[in-house]
């Protein structure tokens, strides 16, 4: 129970992805698809880490940095934009489409008459999770070609950190997101411009602020000091060199993706369930969360918008405290919320690695809310609600 409990916690890093490894992958090209009007961008990104956004049940899926100067967009105008592009069919290719929230974006996507290009180093797998008219799948020696000719990239790589973190880990758990985003801008730029991507959105966490307990964070604050931030600043950096190919780039800065199949809520389930649910060390961390429904909507806008370009920050506009999301959740299922997890036993278990349990920090999508951005589920409650009704 005290394992279930503590890895339910850990959603950072365990992402979307299981598209790339630190070792890398190989070439390719080719071309093929839909495109649409090209935006060249020239602003410039500063460097800037994610979600913890939680690997998915191994079922099929289902259904100082600065920000860019593009600020003064007004919603009306962002939204003007979206209509526009919303009509025209898109060629998307996603690194990470078997994970939690890349199988729900592929699943979309595809639903909406777009082609989903899935890069993955399983193509086995990734077909039996990707079962959708319009979904192609590429292993690692043909990811050159699935990005020439698409309209879009979308960034969810890396390798969970689930686990007690060793240097290896550590080196493991950077070069999965950094190397990997370093590959997809290698071959964007390789691509011959007329079959250039015209955006990249890439995945990168909240772990970028640091930790604190009571300050407040938007897309301008600076970023943290510790090794998560670090990792943060370094794989943001490797996604905005895409800006200087010509590919409009878009950063998400994703907090905890809540989903019932997978992530840290679809491990703390089970336990809640036996009645033995409870915050994990204090219960006053941070938990800058956001649905996963809306996560996979802000993706999508932000293929389609050319408007959007920069850092965004992709958490609910009310992040809660660990104890306060467990009690919601305690009382939409009926079960107590009273057993916690002490710190001692997380840092026993998790040595290092437990900072990313026992701490967090309160992150608002500023950003994201200026460019019109309608959040579905902006409270915690009503999000666990419409998850643990589905």
């Amino acid at each position: 129970i005290f394992v279930s409990i503590m890895l339910g916690r850990l959603t950072g890093f365990s992402n979307a992805s299981q598209a790339a490894t630190a070792k890398g992958v190989a070439p390719a090209s080719s071309r093929g698809a839909v495109r649409g009007t090209k935006q060249h961008s020239k602003q410039s990104l500063s460097p800037a880490c994610s979600p913890w956004m939680g690997a998915q049940s191994p079922a099929l899926c289902g259904a100082q940095i600065q920000g860019p100067t593009n600020t003064h967009t007004s919603a009306r105008q962002f939204s003007t934009i979206s209509a526009m592009a919303t009509s025209e069919k898109m060629t998307v290719a996603i690194t990470g489409a078997t994970g939690l929230v890349g199988c729900r974006l592929a699943s979309k996507l595809a639903s909406q008459g777009h082609t989903v290009r899935a890069l993955t180093r399983n193509p086995g797998s990734a077909r039996s999770k990707l079962p959708f008219p319009g979904v192609e799948v590429y292993g690692p020696a043909d990811w050159a070609k699935a990005i020439q000719g698409a309209t879009g990239v979308v960034n969810l790589a890396g390798e969970p950190i689930a686990t007690r973190w060793t240097p290896e880990i550590k080196e493991q758990v950077k070069a999965s997101r950094v190397r990997t985003t370093k590959t997809i801008v290698d071959y964007i730029a390789a691509t011959p411009e007329e079959q250039r991507p015209n955006v990249l959105v890439s995945g990168s966490a909240v772990g970028y602020y640091g930790i604190s307990q009571n300050a407040s964070f938007s897309e301008d604050s600076p970023p943290g000091g510790d090794y998560l931030a670090e990792v943060c600043r370094e794989w943001e950096a490797a996604a905005k060199e895409a800006e200087g190919k010509g590919t409009r780039t878009v950063i998400l800065r994703i907090g905890i993706v809540l989903a019932n199949d997978g992530g840290a809520l679809g491990k703390m389930l089970p336990v809640f369930q036996i009645f033995a649910g409870g915050p994990l060390g204090s219960g006053r961390q941070w938990m800058s969360w956001i649905h996963r429904d809306d996560l996979v909507e802000l993706i999508v806008e932000s293929l389609k918008n050319p408007a959007y370009s920069g850092i965004y920050n992709a958490t609910a506009p009310k992040p809660v405290r660990m104890s306060e999301l467990c009690s919601s959740l305690g009382n939409i299922l009926g079960r107590p919320s009273w057993l916690p997890v002490p710190d001692f036993a997380l840092q026993a278990l998790l040595g290092e690695g437990a900072t990313v349990v026992l701490e967090g920090q309160r992150v608002l999508p500023a950003r994201t809310q200026s460019t019109g951005f309608q959040f579905k589920y902006s409270e915690v409650n009503s999000a666990l609600r419409n998850i643990m009704s589905r």
